[in-house]
């Protein structure tokens, strides 16, 4: 399609790939708070053959031209699964960047919403991406702040163009600044403990290979999430074979002693917790690349004691212990663990204004706060 002078075109070819995929690294090269994705991971995502999640989304990135020259891109996403879970007919904008000129930006959704109805859907919503482990939610307040690794980074103007094409606000989201006490109060450590006895829960005791470790607990993790985020606004279940990927690619970047998991008497996962040491800056350094130093910057920053500061990638409980004060032995173990490693602060990935269990949680970190905003947007198309 074309607006004036600006033409908006399907990605179709290896060469466009590449366009979609760097015109992000490129756009935001010399802003100080953009972690850019990886170009590899950016290019994967949208070759079938390596996401999993084209089993039930089908999905068309596009770029936006002036004179040849990219001042724009979008990807329309349909996720099947989830409008079937939710009873509706979205397809999602995701991966969107624009130069601040509501032309660009208005033919860019106007390409999604035409893709769609193509399709048979009637409403538009993002940023969203294939499921909810790949970025979603446009920053609304925050933008002084570098992002964490897994969070989309945006100027100020990107909400501001929705509101003038009409888009209202779907949902909002939060991402907290925590401070670690040291040590862990008296009060956590006890509660810990009387749950633990009450339920009779242990944690997780690892052995030496990893990869064994990783059969072990790799799947039962990710159903976990399933269960426990089912309720949450949009989400879409992973696949087994999403889960496939997601432990062959992503294992190495994950130090066990991050990543608590608690069991019942049977040995069954009720509670988990993901952390690791922020690479933000390795990402923001390597501008989108792993070579020729790009690997070299996240495996340093990796290793523990290379930061203060930790990224709290997601926490997970099942159904029936959310109400049973878990929360404090999660949050008894990870703080311990991170004051052992010479951490003293982490950030939270995006979590909804709406769920009130988690953000409860926050309340046994004193002077924690909120850092970031951010939303999705939607419109009938």
């Amino acid at each position: 399609m074309s607006v004036s002078n600006i033409s908006v075109v399907p990605v179709r070819t290896r060469r466009d790939l590449r366009r979609f995929a760097r015109f992000n690294v490129k756009f935001y090269k010399d802003n100080p708070y953009s972690v850019p994705d990886l170009i590899g991971d950016t290019k994967n995502s949208f070759t079938p053959s390596r996401n999993a999640a084209f089993e039930f989304c089908e999905a068309q990135p596009f770029i936006a031209l002036i004179d040849g020259k990219v001042v724009g891109r979008v990807a329309a996403i349909i996720n099947h699964k989830a409008n079937d879970v939710w009873n509706v007919r979205t397809v999602r904008f995701g991966w969107i960047d624009f130069i601040d000129d509501i032309r660009v930006s208005e033919a860019l959704l106007n390409a999604v919403a035409e893709w769609g109805k193509e399709r048979g859907m009637n409403r538009l919503e993002g940023p969203f991406g294939f499921t909810d482990f790949d970025p979603e939610g446009m920053l609304t307040d925050g933008f002084d702040r570098i992002s964490t690794m897994a969070t989309i980074y945006n100027y100020p103007y990107y909400p501001e163009h929705m509101k003038r094409l009409g888009l209202e606000t779907s949902a909002k989201w939060v991402e907290w600044f925590v401070h670690f006490p040291n040590p862990v109060p008296e009060k956590i450590q006890r509660l810990s403990k009387i749950v633990m006895e009450r339920y009779n829960l242990h944690l997780a005791v690892y052995g030496r290979s990893k990869t064994k470790e990783a059969r072990k607990y790799a799947y039962k993790l990710f159903r976990l999430v399933n269960e426990a985020y089912a309720p949450l606004y949009g989400y879409s279940a992973f696949s087994e074979k999403q889960i496939d990927i997601f432990v062959r690619r992503y294992l190495f970047m994950l130090d066990r002693k991050f990543v608590t998991i608690l069991l019942d008497s049977n040995d069954d996962v009720v509670a988990c917790a993901l952390t690791m040491p922020s690479i933000a800056m390795a990402l923001h350094k390597s501008q989108g690349r792993l070579f020729p130093f790009g690997w070299w910057r996240i495996l340093s920053a990796l290793r523990p004691k290379s930061s203060s500061l930790v990224e709290m990638l997601f926490v997970a409980v099942k159904p029936e212990y959310q109400d049973k004060g878990v929360l404090a032995i999660l949050t008894n173990n990870v703080t311990s663990l991170i004051n052992s490693v010479g951490c003293a602060y982490g950030e939270s990935n995006p979590e909804l204004e709406t769920n009130v269990k988690m953000q409860s949680l926050w309340s046994y970190f004193p002077g924690s706060e909120i850092v970031r905003r951010r939303a999705v947007f939607y419109r009938m198309i």
